[in-house]
């Protein structure tokens, strides 16, 4: 069972929840971008979390079904469509064999997931099935998508629905995830943060220009990294600091002023000072950031941090419960 891709568009890449355990040694986490998007469309498929799935960015995907699959697109809208007909997202959708799938330019966001019942079945490395391109391994062989690869599928747990005919391309259920759970994908979005190790070190004219004027997201970003452009911040006065451990979020400031957010595919340690944190819960809007579009930061305070991380958890805890009883009423073989 497989599907065979016709355009992978700007990048397409297999990716898990990450290579997590081996930081340590210098190996990168990856994994998805928007986890947030990525659990929820494995969920609709009918698997677990830490099933593969396809990150697809910006435009231009198209592939072919070779055999009948329940799947599921969620995160950045870009208005796919099977055989020509839009296909809803953010609900299990059962597409036939022979069907083409196509994600358009994007409405909101710039990434999408597409998740297959059973998960993409590539080769684990190191407990992984993501791809880190950098290194060339996990994923596909190593590497981004291109056309003709045909991706095998893992054993799925759903059966077919008895809706569907033979005249259709796809079926979608009738219910979907809910628009009030999901994150506020917007072009110019507001990222709360909290200080960063080295906050006070940089002049308060900076400080204050990180919190209230917006940064533009500049085309050189990519998944290890947001490069942003705007306000110059500087330090106090030139220092050194020592390369110490960097997380998902993390905003470096190197020598040119311009802000880095550090993303899926950053390196372990950094030694350029860090003046802010993004907080976990605005970590999938800052992943469906795209080139162009402007971010305001905003400051909270850690324990607001955490609070809003555990109000997170606990929506996709019941989000997860809810989807797995609605399959478990119908669609479970």
């Amino acid at each position: 069972m497989s599907i065979e891709i016709h355009k992978p568009g700007l990048l397409a890449t297999v990716q898990d929840l990450g290579r997590t355990g081996y930081g340590k040694y210098g190996v990168i986490v990856s994994g998805a971008m928007d986890r947030f998007a990525h659990r929820t469309a494995n969920w609709l498929a009918g698997n677990g979390d830490g099933a593969a799935a396809l990150e697809i960015t910006l435009s231009g995907f198209a592939a072919e079904f070779k055999q009948d699959h329940w799947i599921a697109i969620t995160g950045g809208n870009m208005a796919p469509v099977i055989d020509g007909r839009a296909v809803p997202m953010w609900r299990p959708v059962f597409a036939q064999r022979g069907s083409r799938l196509v994600l358009k330019q994007p409405v909101s966001g710039c990434r999408a997931y597409l998740a297959v019942s059973g998960g993409w079945d590539v080769p684990k490395v190191m407990g992984s099935r993501s791809t880190y391109l950098r290194a060339g391994i996990g994923g596909f062989e190593g590497r981004a998508l291109r056309a003709g690869d045909e991706l095998p599928v893992g054993q799925g747990r759903l059966r077919a629905p008895a809706a569907l005919t033979g005249d259709d391309s796809f079926y979608a259920v009738s219910w979907a995830v809910p628009w009030s759970v999901l994150p506020a994908y917007r072009q110019n979005p507001e990222i709360r943060f909290t200080r960063g190790r080295q906050w006070d070190d940089f002049t308060h004219r900076s400080r204050q220009a990180f919190m209230e004027l917006s940064y533009k997201v500049t085309p050189q970003s990519d998944r290890m990294g947001y490069r942003l452009s705007g306000p110059s911040l500087e330090l106090e006065s030139p220092r050194e600091y020592l390369s110490e451990a960097v997380a998902l979020g993390t905003v470096q400031i190197p020598a040119d002023g311009q802000p880095i957010v550090l993303m899926a595919d950053r390196q372990t340690l950094g030694g350029y000072p860090k003046i802010a944190q993004v907080i976990s819960a605005d970590l999938p809007v800052m992943a469906q950031a795209a080139p162009g579009g402007h971010i305001l930061f905003r400051e909270v305070t850690l324990g607001e941090a955490e609070a809003l991380y555990i109000r997170q958890e606990r929506k996709l805890k019941r989000l997860e419960t809810m989807i797995r009883l609605k399959l478990k009423e119908g669609y479970h073989a």
